[in-house]
C-alpha cells in the first residue's frame, strides 16, 4: 500500500461541503380583482359571450355575472395577480362593440383594483 507524502496531501485541496440549499415557499404575487363596469350599451348576450371566450366562463355563470353587473354596476370577473389582470382587462377593452344594440359605441369598461387580504 502506498502513503501519500505530505507534499502530495498539501497539494490536493479540499473544498468545504456546500451549505444545504434552504428551500424557501416561492412568494405569492398580491391578488388584483379585474372589475366589469356596467354601461347601458351592451346586451346580455354580449357580456355572455365576452366572458366565455375571454375567461372561458359557461352561460349560466356568464349570465349570473351579467345579471350581477346590470343590478350592481360592477362585478369581479376574475382575481389573479397584476399582470395577469391586467391583461385580462385589456381584453375586455379590446372586445368590440356589441352588434345588437344599435347606440353601443365601443367595448364594455373594467378596471382593476388589489384584491383585500
Amino acid at each position: 500500500m502506498t502513503t501519500m507524502s505530505d507534499e502530495s496531501a498539501k497539494a490536493i485541496e479540499l473544498k468545504p461541503k456546500p451549505r444545504e440549499m434552504r428551500r424557501s415557499k416561492p412568494k405569492q404575487l398580491p391578488p388584483y380583482h379585474v372589475i366589469l363596469l356596467d354601461d347601458n350599451d351592451h346586451s346580455y348576450e354580449y357580456v355572455i359571450e365576452m366572458l366565455k371566450s375571454i375567461f372561458g366562463y359557461e352561460e349560466p355563470k356568464g349570465y349570473v355575472l351579467a345579471r350581477e353587473v346590470d343590478s350592481q354596476g360592477r362585478v369581479i370577473v376574475f382575481t389573479t395577480h397584476k399582470e395577469l389582470a391586467e391583461l385580462k382587462c385589456d381584453q375586455i377593452h379590446s372586445f368590440g362593440g356589441d352588434w345588437r344594440v344599435a347606440t353601443c359605441k365601443g367595448s364594455m369598461s373594467a378596471c382593476i383594483e388589489p384584491a383585500e387580504d
